[in-house]
Order: structure tokens, then sequence, then C-alpha cells
């Protein structure tokens, strides 16, 4: 059966300098706290937390990553719906700006299986192909 409606439009959301500049800056010290900073002085910027997770799940700080995680998730559907987005359609990788959301769905994934969220997890890493395919592969080869 094919699918006669059309797909809707692909999400951008839009770029954060400030906000981009401080997480460069705070990857140049390289410390967490440098990294909480920037989500304390950016709350609604996906990557800072989506950094915080991936930071918190390589330290085996499974619990950490996950509330990094799902508070970059949430913060960004609502940055997702303000853009637009109706809860469904492409969120393409290829748009930087993105890559905080789709990140800290990926690490919600990795850090919700760990602690025996199957289910979450398993929701997550499909609303993550969802989203791009591109960015699911991307993720996993990291």
């Amino acid at each position: 059966m094919q699918n006669l409606l059309p797909e809707p439009p692909a999400t951008r959301l839009p770029a954060n300098d400030e906000a981009d500049a401080a997480l460069a800056a705070a990857g140049d010290a390289g410390t967490d706290e440098a990294f909480a900073g920037v989500a304390a002085g950016f709350p609604t910027f996906s990557a800072a937390w989506a950094e915080l997770a991936a930071r918190a799940l390589a330290q085996d700080q499974v619990v950490a990553a996950y509330a990094y995680a799902r508070t970059g998730y949430h913060r960004g559907l609502d940055q997702l719906r303000r853009s637009g987005w109706k809860g469904h359609g492409p969120v393409p990788w290829s748009h930087e700006p993105n890559r905080g959301f789709l990140r800290c769905l990926y690490v919600l994934s990795r850090a919700a299986d760990e602690i025996g969220e199957a289910d979450e997890a398993a929701r997550c890493a499909q609303f993550l192909r969802d989203c791009d395919p591109e960015a699911a592969d991307a993720l996993a080869s990291n």
C-alpha cells in the first residue's frame, strides 16, 4: 500500500550563535562544570544537555546521563513545536541546530536501555530513526 499523503516539511531549528560560542568555549575548557554552565545559561539549548548527557554516559553515570538527555529532549521538543513541527516528519541531522535534540534522543535511548527501560529505549531509537535515519547511523557509529 502506498501512502498518498505528502510527508510534512523538514523542521529546522533556529541557530543560537551565542549558545554555540559558549558551547565551543566549554569544549575548550573540557570540564563538566563548563558544560553545566552553558546548560544553566542557555537552558533551552539542547546541545548543551546533549554534551552533558554524553559525558555522563561515558563516565558510567547512567542516571545523570538519563536526566540530562531527558531534559534536552523535552527542551528540544518545545523548540521543534515552536518551529512548526506537528509531532512527526523529518528533523534533519544535516541541519546543525537540530543535532543537539537528536543527540539527546540518542543518549536517552542508550541510558534508558542501561537502566532497564527497554520499551522507552526502543521508542527513542525508533523516534530517532523516524526523525532522520542519517542521525541514527551517525550517532551509532561514534
